[in-house]
């Protein structure tokens, strides 16, 4: 059942509760609980094979939980007769690979998820592809093909093909690790943006920089499960779980 406006908003925009994931014997996350709160920045830190990709991909259902529920303001991401389309137009993703098409401009790129799921006529839906390429600094490569744009320009390309379906909570995974050290400043950039026009998000990243500056609250997963969260200041200056002590000692050289 959709919620209603005024009681979505007393709602954490995206909530996690009991979440569990394995593949074959292999048991990825164990029993994962969190929320979201409307327009809160929160960032998902552990080591490679923790859990935090999956866990992302389980929220818009790229990947089915064995058990758990998601809800997004309330309403059901999980469990039966839930219309994914509908779901997934609320929730953006951006992936570490930015999965354009080639044969498409940044442009008609954007527009092709607004013409198929939105089914919005041509005008209205390059007008939109147009204003989400200027939110994120490339109205001006609007016509040009992903061949000819950087690596940088073409992961904020996709990140305006998620903005484009006005998404109520935006999830990024490793927005920045396919790219060269000098493009991802123009990528995080936008994420600021994001974040002080009151977009909510889960970011999973290594950008501990970001993190710090940017991010309302810090997770630090491990072993499929999240071992201790907190404030930037809290995690970064004094985290209190041995193994997340030990994790920023190796990543940060503190």
């Amino acid at each position: 059942m959709i919620q209603s406006v005024e009681s979505a908003a007393l709602l954490p925009a995206l909530e996690v509760r009991g979440l569990r994931k394995s593949f074959g014997t292999l048991e990825v996350l164990r029993d994962v609980s969190l929320s979201v709160a409307r327009g809160e920045l929160v960032f998902v830190l552990g080591p490679s094979g923790s859990g935090k990709s999956t866990m992302l991909r389980c929220c818009n259902r790229l990947e089915e939980p064995n058990a758990g529920d998601i809800l997004l303001a309330g309403d059901a991401v999980t469990g039966q007769g839930v219309n994914l389309n509908a779901i997934r137009q609320r929730i953006g993703m951006v992936f570490q690979a930015f999965n354009l098409y080639p044969h498409l401009s940044a442009k008609k790129n954007v527009m092709l998820a607004l013409r198929k799921v939105r089914r919005m006529n041509r005008a209205d839906a390059e007008a939109r592809a147009v204003e989400a390429l200027t939110q994120v600094g490339l109205a001006e490569k609007a016509e040009s093909y992903p061949g000819k744009l950087s690596g940088g320009q073409q992961q904020r390309v996709a990140i305006a093909r998620a903005l484009a379906l006005e998404p109520q909570v935006m999830l990024f995974d490793e927005p920045t690790s396919a790219l060269d050290p000098e493009l991802v400043g123009d990528v995080l950039e936008v994420m600021r943006d994001l974040r002080a026009a009151g977009m909510t998000m889960l970011v999973v990243s290594h950008e501990m920089k970001f993190a710090r500056q940017a991010a309302d609250r810090v997770i630090f997963m491990d072993q499929g499960q999240i071992v201790e969260q907190g404030t930037p200041e809290q995690i970064f200056t004094a985290p209190q779980h041995p193994r997340t002590q030990s994790f920023l000692s190796r990543v940060t050289g503190d």
